[in-house]
């Protein structure tokens, strides 16, 4: 039995102060936004942090100080969660925060397009955009054009498996790996935890559909694997992944079913199930398993990343 840690449930306890006045899409983007940053942490010593543009698209870059590497900084391309219509830069600062102390790679974040007003494929044509400009040079001369990884939480997750999709898709190399939180990859509700977590804290089943409405508002983009990759029918040549989901996350099934279909075709996974864990869990900062997770998500950056 899945049962919620006590200090995740301080954690969520802690997050319902934030529940938005109205169902308005401003006022929920202002309560997650509020959320989010209650637990950013500070800004970690020995971090630079700076806003660019690429053909209109926001980029935060996060650089370590110091001498730059031979061809320059390997790099994290970071898709933020948030229902692809909540977040933003501002609301997660805290992941490139928790893995700067960690890992000493830089981290570029991306400010894609929101649904409902940019519905499907307009957040991911935004990612490949920055996909494409760090492979070029064009965002920062100190990051590196090949050491580079692409990842998300949630609904940057399905960004994040969607854009390595895209990426097979028109014939480009795949990133050196894919990580993925609690990602969302596919739109249909017949995996088990779909049910089992229905009511889960911090995602609802009807939480996640009303997010799926404004992504995909029509039926045949929900069968585009770019959109949700579980829909794929063939899942070789993807780059290597670590997954990790929450116990107790109606999304827990699915990046459990991405890691077995892409080991099926002879590809990498590395699936974490956190017992006791709600989605969102990474900004639980300070409860040991989610500490642990972040150690591992850091550790298998610096061995696909750092020679």
């Amino acid at each position: 039995m899945n049962t919620l840690d006590p200090d995740i449930r301080a954690y969520v306890e802690a997050a319902q102060r934030f529940a938005p006045a109205s169902d308005d899409i401003d006022a929920r983007r202002a309560a997650f936004l509020r959320a989010c940053r209650a637990c950013t942490p500070e800004k970690p010593a020995g971090l630079r942090v700076a806003d660019h543009s690429l053909d209109g698209l926001r980029l935060r870059v996060y650089k370590p100080e110091g001498a730059v590497p031979e061809g320059g900084w390997p790099t994290l391309l970071y898709l933020h969660g948030g229902g692809w219509d909540l977040g933003s830069l501002d609301s997660h600062d805290w992941f490139a925060y928790a893995l700067a102390t960690r890992v000493t790679i830089a981290i570029v974040a991306v400010d894609y397009r929101l649904a409902p007003e940019h519905c499907y494929p307009a957040p991911l044509d935004d990612c490949l955009t920055a996909w494409h400009g760090l492979r070029r040079g064009m965002i920062d001369a100190e990051l590196s054009r090949e050491r580079l990884i692409v990842g998300g939480d949630s609904a940057g997750g399905s960004l994040a498996a969607g854009l390595c999709l895209a990426l097979r898709r028109d014939a480009q190399p795949q990133p050196l790996g894919q990580l993925l939180a609690y990602p969302v990859l596919t739109a249909r509700d017949h995996l088990p935890s779909m049910h089992q977590h229905a009511q889960a804290p911090m995602l609802t089943v009807a939480g996640l559909k009303q997010s799926l409405a404004g992504y995909l508002p029509h039926a045949h983009q929900r069968l585009d694997p770019c959109a949700m990759p579980l829909e794929a029918s063939d899942f070789s040549g993807l780059a290597p992944a670590f997954i990790g989901v929450a116990g107790i996350d109606p999304l827990r099934d699915h990046g459990v079913a991405y890691g077995e279909a892409l080991r099926e075709v002879g590809g990498q996974a590395e699936v974490r199930v956190v017992e006791g864990l709600v989605h969102s869990g990474l900004r639980a900062f300070g409860v040991a398993r989610v500490e642990q997770l972040w150690d591992e998500i850091a550790d298998w950056l610096h061995a696909r990343l750092l020679p």
